[in-house]
């Protein structure tokens, strides 16, 4: 990596996942939002809620918040300005196991082109996967979400952060993370990604 491409900023993804609503289960069980992000070369970056406890309700609310850095160079830009995030609404089943009960996609290029950068509480209608779970409702169920960018630090600055941490074994998609449900939480390795995941449940 040449001394430009050091002094490349970061810019900071604020993904905060709020509440699902017209959810309505055929049985009693444990339900959270699986993200998936692009993190380049065919990788991706797992991100999951907390679980929570439910058969039926109008509103289901997580309210937390991920923040990831990544590399705001015009390569990273336009790759990510190609991609979307997948936002999956699971359910967790014996054994560990977990399925998608619904799926719904945001592009990334929205989020870029929107005035600064921010969306604010904006509803995703999720695409049923499995409708032995749920129940048919008038209304589709759909998921809430909040997302903005802002500036970082070079990434100079993020790889020093980076190289202070100690390495971990694979144990993930070729990340060194472990974070809820195996999923990763955070992905030193990526070549979009930087820094990934500090998550932070808010009240």
């Amino acid at each position: 990596m040449g001394v430009s491409d050091h002094l490349v900023s970061s810019l900071c993804c604020e993904l905060r996942i709020l509440e699902a609503k017209n959810i309505q289960l055929k049985s009693h069980g444990n339900l959270f939002i699986r993200c998936y992000l692009p993190a380049g070369n065919n990788k991706k970056i797992q991100l999951n809620t907390k679980h929570i406890s439910t058969k039926s309700s109008q509103m289901i609310t997580w309210n937390e918040s991920f923040s990831l850095e990544f590399s705001a160079s015009e390569v990273s830009v336009n790759y990510l300005k190609q991609q979307a995030l997948v936002f999956e609404l699971r359910r967790r089943r014996k054994l560990g196991k977990s399925v998608v009960l619904g799926r719904a996609e945001m592009p990334w290029k929205a989020v870029f082109e929107s005035p600064n950068m921010e969306i604010d509480k904006y509803w995703l209608t999720l695409v049923s996967m499995n409708d032995g779970d749920l129940e048919t409702v008038v209304n589709p169920p759909s998921i809430s979400i909040s997302m903005k960018l802002v500036q970082g630090p070079a990434m100079a600055e993020i790889e020093k952060q980076t190289k202070r941490k100690p390495r971990l074994k694979n144990t993930w998609d070729g990340c060194g993370c472990q974070g809820f449900d195996g999923g990763c939480n955070c992905c030193a390795d990526c070549e979009i990604f930087a820094i990934a995941a500090a998550m932070e449940g808010l009240v």
